[in-house]
């Protein structure tokens, strides 16, 4: 069979009804995280693991949203530096987000959107976490698709997720979904699974909130909201 190879994170095409829809749901997010957290008052944030993509009104939402751009830092391996100067006072930094080059406790928030399903296993995620944890301050905000939501968000492929992902990833193969097909790069994650990593550790456990925010009538997304300082 050939395909496109399909070696980027979404098949989302600017503009197209997914690309809008993505964007909307990330705005009703944006809104979740400021009735926790009064962004105002927020000095230093740190958006890990922001897009290299520039075409997509879903990308980089929060930089898009957030009217204090000197207050970020984003952190990507990807080449993300043109972000320093669409947006006034921010600044880029290439890196790993399971190794941030940042002290404890460097920043108010740590912000992440749709990036922990794809730093790897559960090992990995897990390590992502605590570091984002480690380097905060005050808050800590992670989002990530739902695996048992019926459409993947990805491929916009319905119900394949489900199936153990041995078989999940050979039919992504199939339809030229190679790079998606690894599980360095597409880990799909559960409630049940964040609520594991987190209760697992001593310093996060008891500090956390698991939400979900809908799309269609079903939980589409996943949110981790972590109080460091209580």
């Amino acid at each position: 069979m050939t395909t496109t190879n399909k070696n980027v994170y979404s098949n989302a095409r600017k503009e197209s009804i997914a690309d809008k829809a993505a964007y909307n749901t990330r705005l009703r997010i944006y809104g979740l995280l400021s009735e926790k957290v009064d962004l105002r008052s927020i000095s230093k944030i740190i958006d890990v693991g922001v897009t290299a993509d520039k075409e997509n009104i879903s990308s980089n939402f929060f930089e898009n949203t957030y009217p204090y751009p000197d207050r970020i830092t984003a952190l990507s391996d990807q080449d993300a530096s043109w972000m320093e100067k669409k947006y006034n006072g921010l600044k880029f930094i290439r890196g790993n987000a399971l190794a941030m080059p940042f002290e404890n406790n460097s920043f108010d928030l740590v912000f992440s959107s749709a990036v922990i399903e794809h730093v790897g296993g559960m090992d990995y995620q897990t390590a992502f976490i605590r570091e984002c944890y480690r380097v905060s301050k005050k808050y800590v905000f992670i989002t990530t698709p739902n695996r048992l939501y019926p459409i993947e968000l990805h491929t916009a492929m319905p119900f394949i997720h489900w199936l153990p992902k041995p078989i999940h990833r050979e039919i992504l193969k199939f339809f030229g979904y190679d790079y998606l097909a690894r599980e360095e790069n597409l880990n799909l994650m559960t409630k049940k699974e964040i609520k594991k990593i987190c209760d697992d550790d001593d310093n996060i456990k008891g500090k956390y909130e698991i939400t979900t925010i809908n799309f269609l009538g079903l939980p589409s997304n996943i949110l981790l909201f972590v109080e460091k300082q209580q």
